[in-house]
């Protein structure tokens, strides 16, 4: 049984398992079964929450204004159903994964695209708070005594989820499928089973919050004119959470199997159809039943531990009202399946987010290591790096779902907007390529984007002049930081690509070469450098020592002679014992009197066996390195001498990755076939 020295790589395969080859990407490939429970469980989830944003809003001026919440849903259900007919658009005509930041780029330009990549990346971490918290909330319905630790569990959660993710797709889809699917026939029966006890039969439809009254808050017990119209804008502004992760699927076209349009529209068709119907179904029953649901739990007269006990979330209400009671099997279900699916509904950020991201990184907008894949085949960082936001986002606002979903949408409609416009854009140049039938089609998507367009850019001017005060501002702030940011990373990237460009001089050999070797003492790592160095054959090589202790500078003397080595030693003197300046200070010299030679300095380095050991050796080493890299025409090369726990180290490493490399085999670290295993 091998000792496993290394603390990092046991627990990350243990979270992630197995490395996966490069040449098995094609293997992570998502049917339409899996696909949509990944990228729709967003939109599909939203239908928890939804409803209950309406009625916040409407309940603020009492019940009297409650009549107003079926046309609303009708609203909203418009709206989804012209989004949704938009996207298919823009998976036929982009099926690269860019979705809006690909149409604004190749149709707006830089200024555009980056807006849409900000608000995007704003939305996806907003997602995941938002799901999560809003999970969160309806673990804390079924179970109240679970309120105090809201922000422990919604931490909790996101962490199982980033680990989730970096397992690898195609094995979070799996996890994540049958949740999605159980939320979906769950919330479809009770639809169903409200809707035939309410017409059907003599049971009663009645909600806990029934009884309850709100007393209007001030200012909103005489609505009229614009006063009224404003509130009600207000209310669909809420309500339009109900199209939050519509996009995903048009930035997870490459993550489809082929034919990856086709499916990803499919798909999209099937998410719109279900998020409509439930939707619709659930404010429905929650209107049947009498549901009333405030911001501020004690607004409700008739709820008489409001101080003490969480109110109860609307899909609870009904829930309880449908199957008869908070102790129902029905209710619990149904708690369960909202809970689960509302927790993965943070799934679609997780899979959208490090998409973008890569496509960003591609772009030279974004680190570079958006862009590098894990272990698994999916982009590992993109995954943490959403993570930490939305940890971030969940800690500063209390896991409270109704203050973050004030910051919610204003991405969601900018990126919608910029992406429709983008599209009808397109079409107007694709249609001067064709004639026929083929013009036709086009001109048919055009319209459905121009009306897309124009719908959901309305909406945004709705969500930006009725949610600003109420959080939003946060989003609109910092959007514009999050596009400054890009420019300024990209303005670095091609800074040093313009400086690494070949120039006359970069193939000009150096004059000569002058090789130092630092010395410490006379052991077998100064006796290794100084061969690798005269192996090198330089014009002049020499042995460099600090003196930052007389006594010592003496004995290595006294061994440099006694050990006959054929290199003079160099002794530089060092009057407040300083190591880095002096030999700094010698090759700055060297390259002053001769600008066109080339310095090496070799450096030799013990290489031990655990991480925590390097805290007792080579900290001169590294300063050194640091300072030596700035400078012009100089070479580092550190020379590694491997003590005995750094072998062992190798062999445990070997055997924790699974593998054997080249070599092993002779060095006794492998088996041997023809032998058989090693006991």
């Amino acid at each position: 049984m091998p000792t496993l020295s290394d603390l990092g790589q046991l627990p990350k395969r243990l979270v992630l398992g197995r490395p996966v080859r490069s040449d098995k990407a094609g293997e992570s490939l998502l049917p339409k079964r899996l696909a949509l429970p990944i990228f729709a469980s967003d939109p599909l989830s939203s239908v928890a929450y939804a409803t209950q944003e309406i009625l916040i809003v409407l309940t603020l001026a009492g019940t009297a204004f409650l009549f107003l919440a079926p046309w609303l849903a009708v609203a909203v259900v418009v709206l989804l159903v012209v989004v949704v007919l938009s996207y298919r658009q823009v998976v036929h005509a982009y099926p690269s994964g860019g979705g809006d930041y690909e149409v604004a780029a190749k149709n707006h330009g830089r200024f555009a695209s980056l807006v849409v990549a900000s608000a995007l990346l704003t939305d996806y971490v907003m997602t995941v708070a938002v799901s999560v918290s809003s999970g969160t909330d309806n673990i804390i319905s079924a179970f109240p005594a679970l309120a105090e630790h809201r922000v422990l569990i919604a931490v909790a959660l996101v962490a199982f989820l980033a680990a989730a993710n970096l397992r690898g797709l195609r094995e979070s889809g799996k996890s994540f499928a049958v949740p999605t699917y159980l939320f979906v026939a769950g919330i479809l029966v009770m639809v169903v089973t409200g809707l035939v006890k309410y017409f059907f039969t003599d049971a009663s439809l009645v909600a806990e919050s029934a009884s309850y009254t709100i007393t209007p808050e001030p200012g909103y017990d005489n609505l009229a004119g614009v006063a009224l119209l404003f509130f009600v804008l207000r209310a669909f502004a809420s309500g339009c959470t109900a199209l939050t992760g519509v996009e995903a699927i048009a930035n997870g076209v490459p993550a489809f199997r082929p034919p990856k349009s086709k499916n990803a529209a499919t798909t999209l068709a099937l998410m719109g159809g279900i998020a409509a119907a439930m939707f619709a179904g659930v404010t429905a029953l929650a209107l049947f039943a009498g549901v009333k649901y405030a911001e501020f739990p004690c607004d409700l007269e008739g709820f008489t531990d409001c101080e003490t006990e969480p109110q109860r979330t609307v899909i609870a209400q009904v829930a309880s009202a449908v199957f008869g009671g908070d102790t129902s099997v029905g209710f619990f279900y149904i708690q369960a399946a909202t809970a689960l699916v509302l927790i993965l509904a943070a799934n679609t950020a997780f899979n959208g987010f490090p998409l973008l991201g890569s496509v960003l990184a591609q772009d030279r907008f974004m680190p570079k290591q958006l862009h590098t894949r894990g272990d698994k085949l999916v982009y590992s960082n993109g995954i943490l790096l959403l993570s930490g936001f939305a940890v971030v986002m969940i800690v500063a606002f209390q896991a409270d779902s109704t203050r973050l979903i004030q910051l919610y949408i204003v991405g969601v409609f900018t990126s919608f907007s910029i992406g429709q416009w983008g599209m009808v854009r397109h079409w107007n140049r694709e249609m001067k390529t064709v004639e026929g039938a083929e013009r036709s089609r086009m001109r048919r998507a055009q319209v459905i984007n121009t009306l897309g367009g124009t719908i959901t850019t309305i909406v945004l001017v709705i969500i930006v002049l009725t949610k600003f005060t109420r959080g939003a501002w946060i989003v609109i702030v910092a959007m514009p930081f999050i596009y400054l940011l890009m420019r300024q990373i990209n303005r670095h990237y091609s800074q040093v690509a313009d400086q690494l460009v070949p120039s006359g001089d970069s193939r000009t050999l150096p004059s000569k070469v002058h090789a130092v070797v630092l010395v410490n003492k006379v052991h077998k790592p100064t006796l290794r450098a100084l061969a690798f160095a005269r192996a090198t054959r330089p014009d002049q090589l020499t042995a460099l020592t600090v003196n930052v202790d007389e006594a010592d500078t003496r004995a290595l003397q006294a061994d440099w002679e006694r050990y006959d080595i054929p290199v003079p030693l160099t002794v530089l003197d060092s009057p407040y014992r300083e190591i880095t300046r002096p030999v700094l200070d010698f090759v700055k010299d060297i390259r002053r009197d001769s600008p066109r030679e080339l310095v090496v300095v070799f450096i030799p380095q013990y290489v031990v066996g655990h991480w925590f050991e390097n805290v007792l050796h080579n900290q001169s080493a590294l300063r050194l390195r640091a300072r030596l890299q700035f400078q012009p025409g100089v070479m580092i090369t550190t020379v590694p001498w491997q003590l005995e726990g750094s072998r062992d180290r190798e062999e445990d490493l070997r055997r924790l990755d699974g593998g054997v490399a080249p070599g092993d085999l002779r060095r006794g670290f492998a088996d041997n076939p023809a032998d058989g295993p090693r006991g």
